[in-house]
């Protein structure tokens, strides 16, 4: 299995001169080395693969020991050609993926783990919520059928963590080739389960802190919890 940290974007929402990932925390620590620290609790530190694009030299600089993608498109495009870029370089393979901007309970890979060794494909929410600007879902026959931000009546929200099992990549692939350059991963995932059928879980942590930094409200409320 590999891993990708999705951290092209300019994230300008935020503000910040520098790679949203690089975005300092109240414990000392970056959003990308929480993520890195906890992931290799459980992972190797080979396995993981960062995608780059906007002042991609901070963080090789500051990550030196991963693998290293570049979206030389950053600037017009979205993370579905980001993951795009990655994930052809590894066919064939399961990827559990993230976006470079979330911060988790290092607990939560305890409950994705199992789907990872039975390799089911999923994405991980948060049933606790449902905001209107967040990606929403809604199920059917137990496994997810709508994804996006449009979604109505969503019965939770995507944290930003997800995984998709070798069996299913090369159709994930495939549709993340037909997506826009602006559209988001999600797109691919939706487009994949309507026109493959392609099975993805929706696995619940909502009983642990998991947030995705898009503007400074969220950044506090993550070092709150911190």
């Amino acid at each position: 299995m590999k891993i990708i940290i999705l951290a092209a974007g300019i994230g300008s929402r935020l503000g910040n001169p520098f790679p949203k990932p690089l975005t300092p925390l109240k414990n000392g620590k970056s959003i990308m080395q929480m993520q890195v620290d906890n992931l290799t609790t459980k992972y190797d530190v080979d396995d993981i693969n960062v995608v780059v694009g906007f002042k991609k030299n901070l963080i090789m600089e500051r990550f030196p020991e991963l693998t290293y993608v570049y979206n030389p498109f950053f600037d017009r495009t979205n993370t579905s050609k980001s993951l795009l870029q990655a994930l052809k370089k590894h066919k064939g393979k399961s990827v559990l993926w993230l976006n470079g901007d979330v911060v988790f309970d290092q607990r939560l890979l305890d409950v994705i783990h199992p789907y990872v060794f039975e390799k089911k494909s999923f994405v991980a929410v948060n049933t606790s919520k449902v905001a209107d600007e967040e990606v929403k879902y809604t199920l059917k026959d137990g496994y997810i059928h709508k994804l996006s931000k449009e979604v109505k009546n969503g019965l939770g929200e995507a944290v930003g963590i997800n995984f998709i099992a070798s069996t299913d990549i090369k159709s994930f692939i495939h549709r993340l080739q037909e997506c826009e350059p602006n559209d988001y991963f999600e797109r691919g995932l939706e487009l994949a389960i309507e026109k493959d059928g392609v099975k993805i879980e929706a696995v619940d942590i909502s009983a642990y802190n998991c947030m995705e930094v898009d503007f400074a409200e969220d950044l506090e409320n993550v070092n709150n919890f911190l």
